[in-house]
């Protein structure tokens, strides 16, 4: 089973890696977050919610010490070949083996990096990492290396990006196609995830967030279903996933006739949609993304989160949402080649009725590229109105 990338590929994305580490005079790098791990390996198991993480040296040597089903799985869809299991007994240690795999490296004395924003390393682990490493090595905080560098994606990278999009594009025709009066939202979300699998596609980083009636303004997955009413909303978060690449989407759609009042919202919220991505151009910020949607709905007399998007990539539960994001004050700078989420979610101030239209871009030098056909017209009972 070969990996997602040629070795050409990962090649590049280690030396990139490296020159990242040296500048900010890293000797190693202990790699406990799945994104960076599949980035640089092409390992995609959920073992990191264990004790999983990949040691990259300075020399450009990496090791990965995982528990032996993730070990077996590495070696059938990486081309790692220091791979090394822990025992998954009652006492075990995996930091105690950590520190083996580090003194084969000939880390001691030496200044290692290490990623302490990762699911993988709870407080429980870090605690045993610490421990076990005391006096051995010195750790230094280096959530951010690898993630800033997963921000700007390759030509091979946007490639499946795409084809992630045409993913999400079939599972949005398939909540068309079902959303009438009386539809029960199970079958909508099996369409749409079937859609996805259909395609060659994956699961996401989270569930499918559905809701109809009072929850069409939730933005989180929450159990149980309903069937939709004759005259009824259905907000609907998704994203098309290949080869663990995101290209997410969101839409609220109807059933019955649109009031005049859904109607005003639904033009405010594509206008700040669009206000959004006119600003996705290299060189402008986070913040002004934000800034751009929060001024036409405020205009509108509209209720606006506090946040209205983020970077998309390879990405793992508990959720597919990347760094960074698109906030109040946010001056990271937009790169082209970084992939982009913009949801524009609104309701009216009464929170009976929402609106939620989102699609993911491409930044280019030029225009934003969508990852998807869809137009963002409003849409009830199967047709645009």
């Amino acid at each position: 089973m070969p990996a997602p990338f040629t070795a050409k590929e990962y090649a590049s994305r280690r030396r990139a890696t490296l020159r990242a580490m040296a500048a900010a005079g890293l000797d190693g790098l202990l790699l406990f977050r799945p994104e960076s791990t599949c980035w640089l390996t092409g390992l995609h198991t959920f073992g990191f919610c264990f004790f999983q993480c990949v040691y990259l040296g300075g020399d450009g040597r990496m090791t990965l010490l995982t528990r032996m089903p993730d070990a077996l799985t590495a070696r059938q869809t990486t081309a790692l070949e220091d791979i090394r299991a822990w025992a998954n007994l009652p006492d075990a240690n995996p930091a105690l083996d950590l520190r083996r795999v580090l003194e084969d490296h000939r880390a001691r004395g030496l200044r290692i990096g290490i990623e302490l924003d990762a699911v993988g390393l709870t407080a429980r682990n870090h605690q045993r990492v610490a421990a076990a490493l005391d006096g051995f090595c010195r750790l230094e905080d280096a959530s951010d290396l690898v993630t800033r560098l997963r921000a700007v994606k390759s030509q091979a990278e946007l490639r499946h990006c795409r084809r992630a999009g045409e993913l999400a594009d079939a599972a949005l025709v398939e909540a068309i196609r079902l959303t009438r009066p009386g539809a029960f939202e199970g079958d909508i979300l099996a369409a749409m995830q079937g859609a996805v699998f259909r395609g060659d596609g994956d699961y996401p980083g989270n569930p499918f967030i559905i809701g109809s009636g009072p929850r069409a303004m939730l933005g989180r997955y929450v159990s149980g279903r309903r069937h939709l009413d004759a005259r009824d909303q259905l907000t609907l978060e998704w994203a098309g996933v290949y080869r663990m690449y995101h290209a997410a989407m969101m839409r609220t759609l109807l059933t019955g006739e649109p009031t005049r009042a859904q109607r005003r919202l639904h033009a405010a919220a594509v206008e700040a949609h669009q206000a959004s991505v006119d600003c996705l151009r290299p060189g402008r910020s986070f913040g002004e993304v934000y800034d751009a949607y929060a001024r036409v709905l405020d205009r509108a007399g509209y209720r606006h989160l506090g946040a209205t998007g983020y970077g998309l990539g390879t990405t793992f539960g508990p959720s597919w949402m990347d760094w960074p994001m698109f906030w109040q004050g946010n001056e990271e700078p937009i790169a082209a080649g970084m992939v982009l989420f913009v949801h524009t979610i609104t309701w009216s101030k009464d929170e009976r009725l929402a609106q939620a239209p989102g699609c993911t871009y491409i930044v280019t030098d030029g225009e934003p590229e969508p990852l998807s056909r869809m137009p963002l017209d409003l849409v009830a009972d199967g047709v645009a109105v």
